[in-house]
């Protein structure tokens, strides 16, 4: 993927937003769903990454 996290975190917020509102037949759920789990694999990947790279940077300092 190769977006921002702060873009993905939009992404989600409006697939959730959708889904509250009913605003998708059951087709455009699933592919929604499926956008969803990458998003959220992005994110944590992300996080997860920073967290390392901030530890890192903190026991060399």
């Amino acid at each position: 993927m190769n977006i921002t996290y702060e873009e993905a975190m939009r992404q989600l917020e409006q697939i959730v937003r959708q889904m509250e509102n009913n605003e998708l037949d059951v087709d455009q759920m699933g592919e929604r769903l499926k956008t969803a789990q990458q998003l959220i694999k992005y994110c944590r990947d992300k996080l997860a990454k920073t967290d390392k790279e901030i530890k890192k940077a903190l026991l060399n300092a």
